[in-house]
């Protein structure tokens, strides 16, 4: 691989310890994948997680004294504050978490604690070459702006956020980034959820091949935010094309590059239906709400805020958030008007944290398959279903068709 002078004299430690180990991570990918040299990036976000080996990993580069040279935004946490409203946390958890904190912190990061950064403190635009890990982050900054970033990992991000620079290869590359499988989507797509199934199956009809959707049209910011985070549960898709909606992918011979494509299906509402079947629990009493994975856009919130304003649920219901966005709710009365009907907002905390034990072994109500397949692990079960039917579930105690 060829180093500028600079890049040469970080990996030789003229830097310090923290930005050589940096730079040895970037270098032992970019050889993985015979990438000619380092690109600088602009951008970067870490998928920071608060577990042993993320906490050992920011630990040690914190230790060795490196600091971000292109500060990243970083994934959610669980907020202590806020939890103790609605359980007790460990104190094992709580130690974790704020060393954690402490580490990324003198590192240089910017602790957002959300997992969608495009929709607001992180926002590239076309071409702009960037390193972000977290599952639904990597294809819609990829597909949705037609920014440029490889599917990172938590690491490798932080490094590339340490050495302001990537490897050359994968999905900078124009060639990498066409389509390779055609999907027409033959289902009426009307609502955010249908495109949470449609991300969901897709994989198991395309497998690693770049997916090219046809016969989506204008589909809303929650839908391709949805669409994005089930591409990377059921399956690893970093990009995607959607014909006349995404930057790259005007029409279809540009999608593809000029070439033709190697595979060819057709997604009919038949296999959403079978792949919701596949997910749900069966309809019928649940224990608790629990909504968003990704986090919950203000659109969101405000939907809940609606349905049980002046009600009382007749189970506890959980949505997660942004930090800005709790804000906004809390300063649009939503937050007043969710706990007043026995719910409760929390920012900067996800599903995917040790702080949920409270429910395992319940069965919820979610909008997300993908938080059904983060909470497996501790036994949780879940009707998957659109939004306002779980919301509808939550104030009676039972979810019904």
């Amino acid at each position: 691989m060829q180093l500028t002078s600079e890049q040469q004299k970080m990996l030789d430690g003229e830097y310090g310890p923290g930005a050589q180990l940096a730079m040895k991570v970037q270098v032992a990918v970019g050889d993985a994948y015979d990438a000619p040299y380092m690109v600088p990036v602009t951008r970067t976000h870490v998928a920071l997680s608060n577990q042993e080996a993320d906490l050992w990993f920011a630990e040690k580069m914190a230790g060795l004294g490196a600091t971000c040279r292109v500060r990243p935004t970083t994934n959610p946490s669980f907020n202590w504050d806020q939890m103790k409203r609605v359980t007790t946390i460990d104190p094992e958890d709580e130690a974790i978490v704020k060393r954690t904190h402490a580490a990324y912190v003198k590192l240089g990061a910017l602790m957002t604690y959300d997992c969608t950064p495009y929709q607001e403190r992180n926002v590239p635009v076309f071409g702009e070459t960037i390193a972000f890990s977290e599952s639904s982050a990597t294809p819609y900054v990829n597909s949705v702006y037609g920014a440029r970033s490889n599917r990172e990992s938590a690491q490798s991000a932080m490094c590339a956020a340490i050495t302001g620079v990537v490897p050359y290869y994968g999905y900078l590359l124009d060639e990498n980034r066409h389509g390779e499988a055609l999907v027409h989507a033959d289902a009426p797509m009307e609502t955010d959820f249908d495109y949470q199934l449609l991300g969901y199956v897709t994989p198991k009809f395309t497998g690693f091949k770049l997916p090219v959707f046809d016969g989506l049209a204008n589909p809303s910011p929650a839908a391709l935010k949805n669409l994005c985070a089930q591409l990377n549960t059921g399956g690893n898709v970093a990009m995607f094309h959607i014909i006349g909606v995404t930057p790259e992918a005007p029409t279809i011979e540009a999608a593809f590059g000029g070439r033709e494509p190697q595979l060819e299906v057709t997604i009919t509402q038949d296999d959403l239906d079978q792949m919701r079947g596949e997910l749900t629990a069966p309809y019928g009493p649940i224990d608790f709400a629990l909504f968003g994975c990704p986090h919950l856009s203000i659109e969101q919130i405000t939907t809940i805020a609606d349905m049980v304003e002046g009600k009382q649920l007749a189970v506890p219901l959980f949505a997660m958030t942004s930090s800005l966005t709790y804000d906004l709710a809390q300063n649009m009365g939503y937050l007043d008007t969710i706990r007043a009907a026995g719910g409760e907002i929390f920012s900067n905390t996800c599903m995917d944290q040790p702080v949920w034990k409270f429910l395992e072994g319940k069965t919820g109500v979610t909008e997300s398959p993908k938080c059904a397949y983060y909470t497996k692990r501790r036994a949780m079960d879940f009707v998957i279903t659109e939004l306002e039917t779980a919301v509808d579930g939550a104030l009676k105690g039972a979810v019904e068709r």
